[in-house]
């Protein structure tokens, strides 16, 4: 079967999985399948709508095993990346098996701390950690080699000071359209903070690639792109330039909102979506339960926002064009799924999170899915 990447059609598109290449408490697995969403009250099956578990599939692929609670996967040209929580090790997948591309230096994981997000510009390497100071930075290393046998050289510094904790440090740093870096902070269990413009907690940040405030950010000077987040860990970026987040909740609601410049999204003053009736927050373009989410990291793949979700064990489908919208998918499948990304070759690949202390390992465990979008 040839597949091919295609945009999710409520009417019509699947995921299906592909052929080999070689944080919030867990709740219980749910079956397997996918399911319509409205997104005000988490997911019901619609059975107006075609299943994934009724379509042609293969059996599901790994590409790799045996990883150590990793957290972010990116690709630097045709060599993809990981990074591992606790080890502090950035690996390269080599075929079927991994390789120590080298350690982050002063890394201290404990709780949600530790090596967490990472990112490729040029020949460069961003990482976001949480540092043996107490406090979460991003730094830079100069890759070396080539795929198959990176290195890393010499660390730059890039941002340092941003709040830190055992739990709640966002983490997820890409780059936009626009070359700049964008950063997402948590509230660090100090949640007037993300209120607090003076403050880098519960924030999504902007810098340049050197660690510069551009001149066109909200407040001169600062690097806040916005503010009132709770722990945002999903970013991404649609075709005509709209920025999502995906962000959790504490009890009631977890969200996916679009990112405006200078927006205040609330937190810790409103959770999901606001009943004042005046704008002073923005309201998320969808919410879901925490049970069915906990969302981490996102991708969007031509018209379709792909949410990873770690409580919900579950890959979220959302159209770019009605993003109040969505499906789920494979559901219960592969336990908890901390982040998710297109591969070079147009598939899905999806980073399961299943041995950080809180999720249920599995045999094999963690690892590497892959799998492609079939239009039918």
């Amino acid at each position: 079967m040839t597949h091919r990447l295609a945009a999710f059609v409520l009417a019509g598109a699947v995921l299906v999985a592909g052929c080999s290449a070689s944080d919030n408490a867990d709740g219980p697995a749910q079956s397997a399948g996918s399911t319509e969403s409205s997104g005000s009250t988490g997911s019901s099956a619609d059975p107006s709508q075609p299943s994934a578990s009724t379509a042609p599939a293969d059996e599901p692929a790994d590409v790799v095993t045996g990883l150590d609670a990793p957290w972010s996967i990116v690709f630097a040209g045709d060599a993809p990346l990981i990074s591992e929580r606790d080890s502090g090790n950035i690996l390269e997948v080599v075929r079927d098996r991994t390789r120590v591309v080298g350690a982050v230096a002063d890394v201290a994981p404990a709780g949600e701390g530790g090596l967490l997000g990472l990112a490729v510009r040029e020949e460069f390497l961003y990482v976001y950690f949480t540092s043996d100071d107490g406090d979460n930075r991003v730094v830079r290393y100069r890759l070396t080699g080539s795929a198959g046998n990176l290195g890393l050289g010499p660390v730059e510094p890039v941002l340092a000071g941003i709040p830190g904790g055992r739990t709640h440090n966002g983490g997820r740093i890409a780059f936009g359209p626009d070359g700049m870096l964008y950063i997402s902070t948590g509230d660090a269990q100090d949640r007037p903070k993300a209120q607090d413009p003076g403050s880098l907690s519960g924030k999504i940040l902007r810098i340049t690639p050197d660690g510069d405030v551009p001149a066109d950010n909200p407040t001169a000077g600062s690097p806040m792109w916005s503010l009132g987040h709770r722990n945002v860990q999903g970013i991404a970026w649609a075709a005509d330039g709209t920025m999502f987040s995906s962000e959790y909740g504490q009890d009631t609601w977890d969200e996916l909102n679009v990112i405006r410049k200078g927006g205040n999204y609330g937190w810790p003053r409103v959770e999901g979506k606001s009943e004042q009736s005046d704008s002073t927050y923005i309201d998320p373009v969808q919410q879901w339960d925490p049970d069915d989410a906990s969302p981490s990291g996102m991708t969007i793949a031509e018209n379709t926002i792909y949410i990873a979700n770690l409580r919900g064990e579950r890959i979220r489908a959302v159209p770019v064009a009605a993003p109040e919208t969505g499906r789920d998918l494979f559901v219960g499948e592969f336990g908890r799924v901390r982040d998710i990304t297109v591969a070079r070759d147009g598939s899905l690949w999806l980073l399961t999170n299943n041995t950080d202390g809180r999720g249920d390992a599995r045999d094999g465990d963690d690892r590497i899915k892959r799998v492609t979008v079939q239009s039918g």
